[in-house]
């Protein structure tokens, strides 16, 4: 699989997670709560049919606007203010900024001689709404910010996807063999879950971001995580 850039993650792990031996605690957030720019989602800030993504600090003043999908694939830029927007629009989600922004979720990650295992739960996603799972990683000290992912599971994307019901909750579970490998001084690792406004998984691929792909948590995986090379 070639490497592709794809998820933001926060430089901070220790809000993300706790560790037990081989058995890790994570909790899932979104762009804003990790005082990043909120990468996926876009909102019409001066009602002129320009589309600019939201930062932590005017967030709080969009919460009841409607958000949208740009008209073709963003890259993302979560430190990177002159990439805000304007973007061109797409069609209009069926869901505001704060309902968006209200998901939440936790996970357990567990390492056993070298098989691991992914127990992870959510709360207030899209309704219904279609996702994936992915294991990207990050270089510490890279001077321009890019991430390189993998689906949880099978290579081929076919154990990533999942439903949430009718009112946002859902539950995920995989297995995997070696353990997911944890961060180390060179590599940030962590996962990410995506949800697809075209209803459709994209195989190996997460799919084109802010246009039909929106990554709506992430978490970061510690280095005490039983890593298995």
């Amino acid at each position: 699989m070639l490497p592709r850039l794809l998820f933001s993650t926060a430089i901070v792990l220790t809000p993300f997670s706790s560790v037990a031996g081989d058995r890790i605690e994570l909790e899932f957030v979104d762009h804003i709560k990790a005082e990043m720019i909120e990468q996926d989602v876009y909102v019409d800030k001066m009602s002129d049919g320009k589309l600019y993504r939201v930062t932590t600090e005017d967030a709080g003043n969009y919460n009841e606007f409607q958000v949208f999908r740009t008209a073709a694939p963003v890259e993302h830029a979560p430190m990177d203010t002159s990439k805000i927007g304007p973007y061109e629009a797409g069609a209009p989600l069926d869901f505001t900024l704060g309902e968006w922004l209200s998901a939440s979720g936790t996970a357990t990650l567990e390492c056993d001689n070298g098989k691991g295992a992914l127990r992870a739960e959510f709360q207030n996603l899209v309704p219904n709404g279609i996702y994936t799972m992915w294991n990207f990683f990050a270089g510490q000290r890279l001077a321009k910010f890019h991430t390189y992912d993998l689906p949880v599971g099978a290579p081929d994307g076919s154990q990533s996807a999942f439903t949430a019901d009718g009112k946002g909750s859902a539950v995920y579970e995989a297995t995997f063999e070696p353990c997911l490998q944890g961060t180390t001084p060179q590599l940030m690792a962590g996962l990410a879950i995506a949800f697809h406004s075209d209803g459709e998984t994209h195989g190996y691929e997460p799919g084109p971001m802010g246009n039909k792909s929106h990554v709506h948590l992430f978490t970061m995986i510690p280095p005490e995580t039983g890593t298995t090379n």
